[in-house]
């Protein structure tokens, strides 16, 4: 009976597992509003926190500390409200972030969300919603009344337009729970006081209702007893009113405290449910206030609960998430069963489609037609449940019936009743198409697509086609038949989308044949479409097919334009495509092939063949273009007149220099006139390429002079080639163009001047102007000059000096000179040039030929007009020198003459004078060259002395590239500077720069007789700091055995310097000394130390100054000596600290702790240092001086204690090490020190003040080494709620072999607050290791919390299959989990389990895995396992498998389930299971309602079989193959004349039919004669008919034949002849033509109230009676003659 139970019963969680405490499960703790969260506010001692489950997936549980008076989840979304005091708050917990909060004036006294965005707040005295959205505030509702005053609050609820609301609360007057409600209507404002303790809005759909009626329950136990009451609210006009329902609630006895705690909807099944305290469920029916079913769900107090889908989901007080809902296999069983209300079950399976009253439905619906009641017969079957009535029977039933007059028709209701409530299935649709296409109301088709009401299909499609192509396309788009769809899409035009449509279903139709069909059309669109196809990739249709279909429609224009985006990639594959484009547009527009062969898409064509169509169409610059052979060209490229020219002229680039020269010539010959100018041009821009010499050979060889000109002209200015321009210069000369000329050998640079000289003089031009720049250009002036000379033409030499290049004045006297031209001409012209020669150049042309003289005067002349040229003054001094006219005061006050040059000149005439020149032009190289070859060193040193400048004192002194040094030289001219010119030199710089040169040049022993030369003896410069320095230092380099000397005798230089500088050297003793008489004691006690090395003259030293600084010297260098008590000693005698740290070290490594007391006493007087304090801290340790360090630790002090504390704690100085961690209260170190002590107790009490992980795994060690498990097992469980220290301390424990207390640890730990999965996980698997019985307990308790992969694999090593089964049940490794139990099926299998798991498993090969492990060792679960694996497995494999293995029986209710799918191999293997088991009533219902299988072949076999009702089904098989003669002969075999008949009319066909009779006839059976007439009256010829019964005396059997024929067309002219006396009438009153009036079978009326059909009604009175009324019913049923 428990299978039966009409709701299904489900425990989700048990939050105790979750680790939630019972005590925080109440009222007040925790939070339902939705399925998907449980909110728990949970305490633990004085720490409170907020509990999040996520229903939906428990492992997603999440704590976050909150403290909160209460908190209510979102639900739908992670979003928490919290309320704290008057405080409200809503925050994101996914976004992290606040989204509203708001401050009450009034205490919340209970609130919970009544939609995603709204919350309910109720306070004392009215009801508030508050919304998230916005930033509004609570509104307010209404005021409370006042029968809730003093009542717990325990539920609010409104309807779905929040305009009814019902507040609920609870109170317990004389210790009985009474419940109070207000009920509140927003819209007129008003409240109603009720008694009821739970309340519930919801919908229901009444019967004949156009819209949903909303309805109020709530139930009340009080002490007249308990009652649910359903009413109605919000009464919609139209809908029938609801009748209020008040029924009474059974309680058991037990329950008599017992009261309704909460109710919820469910409105698919039109329920509510009732949970009552003590944990009861009551499901009641809200449209009749029925109850459906009682029991209790829960032994505890369910005080929270929520909708769950349909259902109901609740909380009670131990933690158990329970959740019920109606079962829809089971509940209208149960209803009938157990309470008989045939109405509640039958309304309930219809409205919510559930199974269970399908027989019910039948004999209704058999009793309904039995009745005449076809209306109601026709709603009952549109409302069946799941369409069980919605057959094709059913509808042929209805169609045949007619309608009391006023009514609609069954089948016309039948329709309605569906349109109604929901979609025709597909046969409906088919049946509702055609009256309605046939009435033409076209548009209520469209209106029932668009709605989904309609069932599409090909035959539906078929039928719309013929009245609108488009609704067509949408019906056969949603049945899927692709072929029709492109059809429709061709035939209204929407080509683009054929292709698109075809690639998304994977249809594909013959393009030829339907780019055909659009082409004859429309060619544009034919072109898009054909475009579209070639773009696919792989192409769906070639470029040559189109090209051919376009071709024989004739559509060039669309050819083109097909062909020039299908080839746009210009592929060599496409050149016969290429080829067909061209021609086919320069036959019929060539404009548009012009344009094609412009843009120079193509490539890959013809190109000869084109070419010539080309020439012919007149295109020449195409074919041009195209032509590859030089006769084509040369026959084409002379039709200039046509031609571009720019473009010709840019053709020639193309072609070969041959060709080009060819063309050339040719067109030339051809039209000299014509073609000239694009010859010139052409020949002008590629002449470099053809070559201008065989330009000119073209030209000149046809006599074309004035074509040679221009072409010339053209590229002279760009040419290089000299005989270029000098064909020009000729052929400018032959035709009198005498400016170009001359304006060709000014501007070119090209032509070879020596050829065009020699020219212009053999011309003997007018002009001799060209000559003359030819000559001025290139440098020919002495020849021009002699050539103007000879030739009497004197006025062109003035012109040439004075008009063209007075700067060749130079030249021209020097060739006059040459000629012995009179000195008076030439100094006439001189004096007649203008002054833009050069004056230097000048003098060199008359120097050269030694008449300078002739110049004096004109010199002098220039000079005093003051000018400034330099050649001009080189002149005049050579000529003063020469003359010696007081060369001396030119030399010494002219400033314009070049030094240089004057001095060169002088050096052989007088060396003083050249020493003049150079020295005032600083000419220094000059200079030191002619003083040393002279030995001029006096004069040397002096101007070097004067200079000042150490690179020449360097050449002087070293040499250089250009100045071999020589020895002898460089001693003269030091001892010229020693004893004469620097003895003169008053400048202490020049004498500076001086001793700057000796240095530079090494010369440290000339240097010293310098310095002693300037310092020692009495000169301005004895006292001179920088030059004793400079003494001083040159000795320590050269002359150390001097130093001391000069060290006594100079007395202003740099003492500590010069100190430093000999303790570099060596001298150690020497700057000891300087140290000593400056009085520079520390350094000179630096130098004992340091340098000199001796301690002991240093502390006599150090005695005798008796200085601070003296003695911390030397105590560092005692220290750096390891004298460490001696260096302490001067370091206190000096009181100085400074170097403590040092100090520090050095006595610190030498262990003298004693000796560093003393220093550090001291230092810590003068500084305040945490080292000094520190190290003296250590050094008390170390000396152990405990009583001094506890004194100093009591006393004000900076010193670093933890730092001291470690570092004796790491010397093992245990004893201090306490003192020091105990001043500052470190207890983590305390604790370690205790440890080391001994004392434990003492280091579990720091190790809690010091709660750190380090010193909690220090001191459990120290317990575990010495077996002090009670405190080991305090510090370990500080230490197992890190992570990271958990496996460390279990390979601990594992190692010294202490399991148990391991486990008890563990065991103790999980209870923690911080106990984590880590804790969870080694619990398990030391359970799996050492205490395999518990493991199993441990993991149904903790499998959330435990890392799952890891247990798995302890489980697989430790063989515990069961545990192994249940952990990846919970990991969701289902295939794992299912292969674990077939392989130890022994141990961890079991039925209902497994079931559970193969469903969810993603591995298909497992199920029938899975079956073959049934099959071997449970076979007779088989079909339980199969039933819940049918919708996942392939039907055609299973039957396969046990069809192999011969267990086909054993799977045979599993072949029942799956006949559903209608798959072949199940059909077939059922089939043949029920014919061996000569089963034929199921086999025929197995043939009828699947049709999936090889019918021929198993009516093959049947035929054969030895029991009549196989050969009968053979029959029916053969039938519905329509192989009618061979259902016929089986029929006649086995005498079956009805089937007989049936089939012949099943058939259609007359020939059938008529064989049949003469069958009849010939076996003499005149009864099935008779019969088959009647049968087949449709399909026989009565002129047949007559005929065999006349000839075989049958007259009587066919009687009622003819009977019925002649009435039927006795009706017939009937009706013609009223028709037309009606027409006549008509005529008569001259009424226009006869308006064809809808038939009286119309099906569709206009538009109803509410959108419903108002349907008409079918029949005529004048339809006559089919002649089967005669013979009664004994031959079959009557034949349909009417129809829709």
């Amino acid at each position: 009976m428990g299978d039966q139970l009409p709701i299904t019963f489900q425990e989700y969680i048990k939050l105790p597992e979750l680790g939630i405490d019972v005590s925080n499960i109440s009222f007040n703790t925790l939070t339902l509003q939705s399925d998907k969260f449980i909110c728990i506010r949970e305490k633990t001692g004085t720490k409170e926190q907020v509990c999040i489950v996520d229903l939906e997936d428990t492992s997603k549980t999440f704590r976050r500390p909150i403290t909160a008076d209460s908190a209510i989840m979102n639900p739908e979304n992670k979003i928490i409200a919290l309320k704290a005091g008057p405080n409200l708050q809503v925050f994101n917990l996914e976004m992290k972030a606040k989204v509203k909060s708001c401050v009450m004036t009034d205490d919340v006294k209970f609130w919970r969300w009544i939609t995603p965005f709204d919350i309910a707040l109720v306070t004392e005295t009215s009801v508030l919603h508050w919304s998230i959205e916005g930033t509004s505030a609570p509104v307010k509702q209404f005021d409370r009344h006042a029968n809730l005053n003093g009542t717990q609050i325990i539920g609010y609820t409104t309807n779905a337009k929040m305009n009814w609301m019902a507040l609920i609360g609870i109170s317990a007057p004389q210790g009985r729970i009474v419940g109070s409600m207000q009920l509140y209507n927003k819209d007129r404002g008003a409240s109603q006081p009720i008694e009821a303790h739970a309340a519930e809005f919801s919908e229901i759909r009444l019967e004949g209702a156009a819209q949903p009626t909303q309805v109020f329950a709530f139930a009340s136990r009080g002490a007249n007893g308990s009652k649910m009451h359903i009413v109605e609210i919000d009464h919609v006009e139209g809908n029938p009113v609801f009748q209020k329902r008040s029924v009474e609630m059974m309680f058991p006895a037990e329950a008599v405290n017992d009261f309704p705690v909460s109710m919820q909807a469910g409105p698919k099944y039109e329920v509510v449910y009732m949970v009552t305290k003590f944990g009861f469920i009551h499901v009641y029916d809200l449209e009749t206030g029925a109850c459906v079913f009682t029991n209790r769900i829960s032994g505890d107090t369910v005080f929270v609960t929520a909708r769950h889908e349909n259902g109901i989901i609740a909380v009670n007080r131990k933690g158990q998430v329970l959740s019920v809902c109606v079962n829809e296999d089971t509940v209208i069983p149960y209803i009938l069963q157990n309470t008989g209300n045939v109405e509640l079950a039958f309304r309930m399976a219809s409205r919510a489609n559930l199974p269970g009253a399908d027989q019910l439905y039948v004999q209704r619906f058999q009793q309904l037609m039995g009745q005449n009641q076809f209306n109601e017969a026709a709603k009952m079957a549109a409302n069946s449940p799941r369409g069980m009535l919605r057959t094709e029977n059913t509808i042929n039933q209805l169609k045949h019936l007619q309608s009391a007059p006023g009514q609609l028709s069954p089948i016309l209701q039948y329709f309605a009743t569906i349109l109604e409530k929901g979609e025709l299935n597909r046969h409906e649709s088919i049946e509702l198409a055609r009256p309605v296409l046939a009435s033409n109301r076209k548009a209520l088709l469209e209106k029932w697509l668009k709605e989904d009401k309609l069932e599409c299909s090909e035959e539906l499609g078929d039928i719309v086609h013929p009245h609108d192509v488009t609704l067509a396309l949408s019906v056969y788009l949603r049945a899927n038949v692709p072929a029709k769809v492109v059809l429709c899409f061709a035939q209204s035009g929407q080509f683009d989308k054929i292709v698109l449509y075809c690639k998304k279903v994977g249809f594909t139709p013959e393009w030829v044949q339907l780019l055909m069909q659009i082409a004859r059309v429309d060619g544009d669109k034919a072109c898009d479409f054909a475009l579209s196809l070639v773009k696919e990739d792989p192409p769906l249709i070639t470029a040559d097919q189109v090209v051919g279909v376009f071709s024989s429609q004739n559509l060039v224009q669309q050819t083109t334009r097909f062909l020039l985006d299908a080839l746009k990639d210009n592929r060599e594959s496409d050149a016969q495509l290429q080829t067909k484009l061209l021609e086919l547009n320069l036959l019929n527009a060539p404009q548009v092939a012009d344009a094609i062969l412009g843009n120079g898409m193509f490539s890959h064509f013809d190109r000869a063949y084109i070419a010539q169509l080309a020439e012919k169409a007149g295109l020449y610059q195409r074919a041009l273009e195209l032509y590859d052979n030089l006769d084509d060209i040369k026959r084409v490229a002379v039709h200039t007149e046509v031609l571009d020219g720019e473009w010709l002229i840019g053709y020639f680039g193309n072609l070969s220099v041959g060709d080009s020269l060819a063309v050339l010539r040719q067109m030339l010959e051809h039209n000299r006139v014509q073609n000239m100018q694009v010859v010139v041009q052409a020949a002008t821009k590629y002449s470099d390429l053809l070559g201008a010499q065989n330009i000119i050979e073209i030209f000149e060889d046809l006599q074309c002079n004035e074509g040679l000109y221009y072409y010339l002209g053209a590229v002279v200015n760009v040419t290089e080639d000299p005989a270029v321009v000098f064909k020009y210069i000729q052929a400018a000369v032959a035709t009198g163009q005498l400016k170009e000329v001359e304006r060709v050998v000014r501007d070119n640079n090209h032509y070879d001047a020596e050829k065009v000289k020699n020219y212009l003089k053999e011309a003997a031009l007018p002009d001799q102007l060209p000559l003359i720049i030819v000559c001025d250009r290139y440098d020919y002036v002495h020849d021009l000059v002699l050539y103007l000379y000879s030739n009497g033409m004197a006025k062109y030499i003035e012109v040439y000096v004075q008009q063209v290049n007075p700067g060749r004045l130079p030249q021209v006297v020097g060739a006059l000179l040459d000629v012995d031209c009179d000195e008076s001409v030439v100094k006439s012209l001189i004096s007649a040039t203008p002054a833009q020669f050069s004056i230097a150049d000048l003098v060199s042309e008359v120097e050269k030929r030694n008449r300078l003289k002739t110049l004096h005067r004109w010199l002098e002349a220039k000079a005093s007009e003051g000018a400034q040229d330099t050649g001009l003054y080189n002149a005049l001094a050579k000529i003063y020198i020469d003359s010696n006219y007081d060369p001396e005061k030119f030399l010494s006050s002219n400033k314009l003459y070049d030094p240089r040059v004057v001095g060169a000149y002088s050096e052989k005439r007088d060396p003083n004078l050249a020493f003049l020149a150079y020295s005032q032009g600083e000419c220094d190289d000059e200079l030191l060259r002619l003083t040393s070859e002279n030995g001029m060193f006096k004069q040397q040193a002096r101007y070097l002395i004067k200079r000042r400048d150490l690179s020449l004192w360097s050449k002087a002194l070293t040499g250089d590239d250009q100045h071999a040094l020589n020895p002898s030289h460089r001693r003269q001219l030091v001892d010229q500077a020693v004893s004469y010119a620097l003895p003169e030199a008053e400048d202490p710089e020049e004498v500076s720069v001086c001793v700057k040169a000796f240095m530079a040049a090494n010369l440290p022993q000339e240097l010293i007789e310098l310095l002693e030369r300037i310092i020692l003896e009495p000169t301005p410069f004895s006292n001179n700091n920088n030059l004793q320095n400079l003494l001083i230092l040159t000795a320590v380099k050269v002359e150390p055995t001097r130093v001391a000397d000069y060290i006594g005798r100079l007395n202003n230089f740099d003492a500590p310097d010069v100190a430093e500088i000999c303790i570099n050297n060596g001298l150690h003793e020497e700057a000891f000394n300087i140290y000593k008489r400056f009085e520079v004691n520390a350094d000179a006690i630096g130098v004992l130390i340091d340098h000199v090395g001796s301690l002991d003259r240093a502390y006599e030293y150090a005695e005798r100054c008796d200085q601070p600084d003296v003695w911390s010297r030397l105590g560092r260098a005692q220290l750096d000596g390891l004298r460490i008590k001696d260096a302490i000693d001067s370091y206190v005698r000096a009181d100085d600290a400074s170097n403590f740290g040092d100090v520090i070290a050095v006595a610190t490594r030498a262990g003298k702790f004693d000796d560093l007391v003393r220093f550090l006493l001291m230092a810590r007087k003068k500084v305040r240092e945490p080292v000094i304090e520190s190290e003296l801290l250590f050094a008390y340790a170390k000396t152990e001086r405990l009583t001094d360090l506890e004194d100093m630790l009591h006393g004000p002090n900076i010193a670093q204690v933890q730092k001291v504390g470690d570092r004796c704690y790491d010397e093992g100085l245990f004893e201090a090490a306490r003192l020091l961690f105990q001043s500052v209260s470190n207890w983590a170190r305390l604790a370690s020190t205790l440890v080391r002590l001994g004392d434990y107790q003492a280091a579990v009490d720091c190790g809690r003040k010091a709660n750190s992980t380090v010193v909690w795994r220090d001191v459990h060690g120290a317990c575990i080494a010495e077996r002090e498990f009670r405190l080991a097992q305090i510090c370990a469980l500080h230490l197992i709620v890190h992570a990271e220290e958990l496996e460390p301390m279990i390979r601990l424990y594992e190692a010294g072999g202490h399991v148990d207390e391991l486990c008890t640890l563990l065991e103790n730990g999980l209870g923690l607050e911080r106990a984590h999965m880590g804790m969870f996980t080694e619990l398990a698997v030391l359970y799996c290791k050492y205490r395999p019985t518990q493991i199993m307990d441990h993991l149904k308790l903790y499998w959330s919390r435990v890392n799952i992969p890891k247990v798995i694999r302890a489980c697989e090593a430790a063989h515990l299959w069961p545990e192994l089964v249940f952990l990846y049940v919970h990991y969701d490794e289902f295939d794992n989990a299912a292969q674990t139990i077939i392989a130890h099926s022994a141990d961890a299998w079991e039925h209902a389990s497994f079931k559970d798991i193969i469903v969810k498993a993603s591995n298909v090969e497992l199920y029938y895995k899975a079956l073959r492990f049934y099959l071997n060792e449970q076979p007779l679960l088989l079909s339980d396992l199969l039933a819940v694996m049918m919708p996942r497995i392939d039907h055609t494999r299973v039957v396969s498998m046990f069809l192999k293995s011969d267990n086909i029986p054993l799977i045979k209710p599993y072949l029942v389930s799956a006949q559903s799918t209608n798959n072949k191999a199940v059909n077939e293997a059922y089939n043949d299971l029920l014919t061996e088991e000569e089963d034929f009533v199921g086999l025929r219902n197995s043939i009828d309602n699947h049709d999936n299988f090889d019918a021929i072949g198993l009516a093959q076999r049947l035929e054969k079989h030895e029991l009549l009702e196989f050969r009968r089904i053979a029959a029916h098989l053969y039938n519905q193959a329509k192989r009618w003669r061979q259902s016929l002969t089986l029929s006649k075999k086995d005498k079956l004349y009805k089937d007989a008949m049936t089939t012949a009319r099943s058939s259609g066909s007359v020939e059938v039919a008529e064989d049949l009779l003469r069958y009849f006839v010939e076996s003499g059976n005149a009864a099935c004669f008779s019969a088959c007439l009647f049968t087949c009256y449709d399909i026989v010829r009565s002129d047949i008919v007559m005929e065999l019964a006349w000839r075989h005396g049958l007259a009587n059997e066919a009687m009622p034949y003819f009977i019925n024929l002649v009435r039927e067309y006795q009706v017939k002219v009937d009706h013609l002849v009223e028709e037309v006396g009606e027409l006549k009438v008509k005529v008569e009153k001259n009424a226009g033509p006869a308006s064809v009036a809808a038939g009286p079978n119309q099906l569709m009326g206009p538009a109803g109230i509410n959108g419903r059909l108002l349907l008409g009604h079918a029949g005529s009175a004048n339809n006559a009676q089919p002649f089967a009324s005669n013979l009664g019913s004994a031959h079959g049923s009557t034949p349909s003659m009417g129809g829709l």
